[in-house]
C-alpha cells in the first residue's frame, strides 16, 4: 500500500530495520545490536542520571529505575516515565533521550521504569511494576525534592498504554494522586478492530502483525471468563472519569492512530481535560527515528511543552481537582 509520508521522512524509510516480533528472539537481538552500534547518549546540560532500584509489588523483585534530575531544589514536579517496545522489547537504559529531555524541558524529576517484559512476565506484572514505582515516587517526595501534588505519568507506545492503565489503577486504588498523563502514540486496545489497525499491515516499525503478537504475549493465557482487564487494555474501560488531564499524540500512518483518537474523545466525554495531536505524514516512532526532520522537531517541542503545562498544576488531594502551582 502507498503512504503519503512527509517528504523529509520518506528517504529514511528504506533504511529502517524490519522489526518483526513474530520472531521475538530475533527482534530482541535486532534491538540490542542497534543499541550497541549507537553512540552513547549525552545528557542535557544540568541533568544528572542515577540508576537504582525501588521496592517492587508485594512479594515481587525490586524494580530498576533511572532517575533524571534537573539540578536540585525543593518542590519540583515529577513524572513516572514508561518506555515503549510493544510490552515485549526495550528497556529504560535504551530509552534515555526522551525522559532526559523531559527533565531538562520541564524542570521535573523523571523516573524511568524498567518494568518486566512479556511473555516471560505477562499482565499484570508490568503494570504492577509501574504502579509500585509511582507509589515509591509519591512516598519519597521529600527525599526526591518534589511536590507531591505535581506528579504525572507518561510513556510512549506500549509505555503510553501502561501510563493510561496505571492512571486508572491509581484512581481505583485511591492514589497516588496524579496531575497529568502523557500518552504518546499509545497502545491501548487489544481488540485490533479499528480502521487504522486493519488497514496498516505493512507500515514501518509497527503494523498489524506486530500488534497481534504484542497483545498475545502481554495478555498471556486468556481469563476463564474471556474478559480482558481495562488496566491491561485501557480502551476497554467503561468509565474514564476522575483520571488526570491528558495529552495524546498519534501518527497518521500508525495502526495505533484510531485507538488513540478514540481514547482522547472518550476522555473528553468523561470530563477529562484532553489535548489531542494528530501529525500528518508520520509513522509509528518517526519522531525518534528521524529526529532531524522538521516535523519530528515540532512533535518533540509540542510534547515537551504539553508536559511542562501539565506539570505546572497541582492536584488537590482532597477533591482530585487541579489548581495552579504556587
Amino acid at each position: 500500500m502507498g503512504y503519503g509520508f512527509d517528504p523529509e521522512l520518506q528517504p529514511w524509510i528504506p533504511m529502517l530495520p524490519a522489526l518483526d516480533v513474530r520472531d521475538l528472539s530475533a527482534a530482541r537481538t535486532l534491538m540490542a545490536s542497534a543499541g550497541e552500534s549507537s553512540a552513547p547518549y549525552v545528557l542535557p546540560d544540568g541533568v544528572t542520571m542515577e540508576t537504582t532500584t525501588v521496592p517492587g509489588p508485594a512479594g515481587e523483585p525490586d524494580v530498576p529505575v533511572l532517575i533524571f534530575s534537573p539540578g536540585s531544589g525543593p518542590s519540583r514536579p515529577a513524572m513516572v516515565y514508561l518506555h515503549g517496545g510493544g510490552f515485549v522489547l526495550g528497556d529504560a537504559n535504551g530509552d534515555q533521550e526522551l525522559p532526559a529531555t523531559l527533565a531538562a524541558g520541564t524542570g521535573a524529576v523523571v523516573v524511568s521504569v524498567d518494568y518486566r517484559l512479556a511473555p516471560e512476565h505477562p499482565f499484570p506484572a508490568p503494570i504492577e511494576d509501574c504502579y509500585a514505582v509511582l507509589q515509591w515516587v509519591a512516598g519519597q517526595a521529600g527525599e526526591l525534592g518534589i511536590d507531591p501534588g505535581r506528579i504525572g505519568i507518561g510513556g510512549v507506545s506500549a509505555g503510553g498504554g501502561l501510563a493510561a492503565g496505571t492512571a486508572l489503577l491509581a484512581r481505583d486504588r485511591g492514589g497516588p494522586a496524579l496531575c497529568f498523563q502523557l500518552l504518546d502514540i499509545p497502545e491501548l486496545d487489544d481488540r485490533l478492530e479499528s480502521a487504522s489497525m486493519q488497514q496498516f499491515a505493512d507500515t514501518p516499525l509497527w503494523n498489524l502483525p506486530n500488534a497481534i503478537e504484542s497483545w498475545r504475549h502481554y495478555l498471556g493465557e486468556p481469563a476463564a471468563d474471556g474478559e480482558v482487564s481495562p488496566y491491561a487494555a485501557p480502551a476497554r474501560a467503561t468509565d474514564l472519569s476522575g483520571v488526570p488531564p491528558a495529552y495524546v499524540s498519534v501518527c497518521e500512518f500508525d495502526p495505533l492512530r484510531d485507538e488513540g483518537i478514540a481514547y482522547a474523545q472518550r476522555l473528553v466525554q468523561h470530563g477529562v481535560a484532553t489535548e489531542l495531536h494528530l501529525y500528518p505524514g508520520t509513522f509509528h516512532g518517526s519522531r525518534g527515528l528521524v529526529p532531524g526532520a522538521s516535523l519530528s522537531q515540532r512533535m518533540h517541542a509540542e510534547l515537551i511543552d504539553a508536559a511542562r503545562r501539565g506539570l505546572a498544576v497541582r492536584t488537590a488531594r482532597d477533591n482530585g481537582q487541579v489548581v495552579p502551582a504556587n
